[in-house]
């Protein structure tokens, strides 16, 4: 990852790269791997997310399809 510091404006720099960090989930994958996770912890985790992201896009879709 890259990112370049125009005018000697580190805090520029700082903030997109934090941006940068944020969109590609590095931070979330850091919190996770804190702590051990068992796999069946894990297991569920992850399709709760799944169930939660399904539910999300299926509100964005009946959104559109109301709102025209």
């Amino acid at each position: 990852m890259q990112v370049s510091v125009r005018d000697n404006n580190v805090e520029q720099a700082l903030r997109a790269l934090k941006k940068k960090l944020q969109r590609e989930g590095v931070f979330r994958e850091m919190k996770l791997k804190e702590h051990f996770e068992k796999p069946s912890v894990k297991r569920a985790r992850e399709q709760a997310e799944a169930i939660r992201r399904a539910r999300k896009l299926a509100r964005k879709k009946a959104q559109r399809e109301n709102g025209l």
